[in-house]
Parts: C-alpha cells; structure tokens; sequence
C-alpha cells in the first residue's frame, strides 16, 4: 500500500514565495499546450517510431516492417507526430521518408529514458 505525502502542518501562507512564483508562471494556454505535447509520448507505438527515426530516416513501409505493424498503423501514428512536429516528412518521387523534426526530440527522448533507468 502506498504511504500518503507528507503534509505541512503550518496555515501560514508564505506570501513574499507564493508571490514571487506566481509572477514566473507561464500563460495557462502555454502550459495547456505542454501537457498537450507530453501526451503525445504516451503511447509505445509513438515512442518506437521515434526510437527507429533516432537511426535513420525511414518511410512508412520501413517502420511497418520494423515494428510489425500495418502502414495504417504507423501512418496514423505518424500523422500524431507529425501534428505535434515531433517527426517532418520529405518526399522522393513516390516514397516519403520521416525523420526527427530536430534534436530537440531526441534530447526530450534521452533524457525521459535516463530518468526511467535510474530506479
């Protein structure tokens, strides 16, 4: 069973902190946007894909095989990834190709592993 958190047992509100704080905080659609885009890396299939896209530059076809899922599987997920411009697409005649839209994504990744693997 799990403990609860410890809780405070003072009622004094430490305004000069609280207020300062509070000054910092980022807009609510800012932080509503954030959220947003972590939902985004809670999904596996997602997380694979942008695993196999850290390798090389990959199209649909690739990813299916990779994962053994179907295209439409990995294209629905692409299209998520792509909406939270997680992974960007170029097109080569009839292949499309995805990759990561910038380091960003990977430094995210990494650093969400680093953190799992501490346990």
């Amino acid at each position: 069973m799990a403990k609860d958190a410890p809780k405070c047992s003072c009622d004094t509100i430490h305004e000069d902190t609280v207020n300062d704080i509070k000054s910092k905080m980022p807009k609510d659609e800012n932080l509503y946007d954030l959220a947003e885009f972590f939902k985004v890396f809670g999904d596996t299939t997602r997380i694979k894909i942008i695993y196999v896209l850290f390798q090389s530059e990959l199209c649909v076809c690739d990813i299916a095989a990779l994962l053994g899922m179907t295209q439409s599987a990995i294209s629905h997920q692409l299209r998520v990834l792509k909406q939270a411009r997680l992974v960007k697409y170029r097109k080569e005649g009839k292949v499309v190709y995805y990759s990561l839209d910038d380091e960003h994504v990977q430094t995210i990744f990494n650093m969400g592993y680093a953190h799992i693997l501490e346990r």
